[in-house]
């Protein structure tokens, strides 16, 4: 330990397999949503289809190009190599989408929590609005009050005293044909 170096670190100088490796996760994803995206297509079905029924029936019918006789073993070896690589893409294109979804859910959550911040801002807003105009005096309030204060000429006073009686005796004949 003279030369300063430490046990439980790993020396720079060594090249591990894991560092020949390294692959930009983000390629390596947009790989394998490629390959998922191109293995749920009905194109890949009807392809796939069309080449296992040309190898089954070359082996079985083409006596001379026989490969692969019939139990399969070479088609079916090829099924579960592709079984075997389309199910980690496939995951992987999955988890992706849902590190996608769980991004935009939390930007979908901070949006509305904004959206509810600036829809009570407004609501005070407006409620104090509403408080200070209320305490405002309005054009007919003022001039109902002006129209109080100020004497009224003798001939509107006496219209105004004529049409109250009237108004008074129509409301006295009315409740008196009423009642008898």
């Amino acid at each position: 330990m003279a030369d300063g170096r430490r046990l439980d670190v790993p020396r720079g100088s060594a090249r591990s397999l894991g560092s020949y490796l390294r692959l930009d996760p983000d390629a390596v994803g947009r790989f394998a949503e490629g390959i998922a995206r191109f293995l749920g297509t009905g194109r890949f079905l009807a392809v796939q289809t069309i080449i296992v029924v040309l190898w089954i029936a070359l082996n079985v019918f083409a006596v001379r190009l026989r490969w692969d006789p019939y139990p399969f073993i070479l088609l079916n070896l090829a099924f579960s190599t592709q079984a075997a690589y389309a199910a980690p893409l496939i995951l992987l294109a999955q988890n992706r989408q849902a590190d996608r979804d769980r991004v935009q859910a939390e930007e979908d959550r901070a949006r509305a929590a904004q959206t509810r911040a600036d829809t009570e801002y407004v609501a005070r807003e407006l409620a104090a609005l509403r408080v200070a105009i209320g305490e405002v005096a309005t054009r007919d309030f003022i001039r109902g009050e002006l129209s109080r204060l100020v004497p009224e000429e003798p001939d509107e006073a006496e219209k105004k005293e004529k049409k109250r009686r009237k108004q008074a005796e129509r409301a006295e004949r009315e409740r008196r044909e009423s009642v008898g």
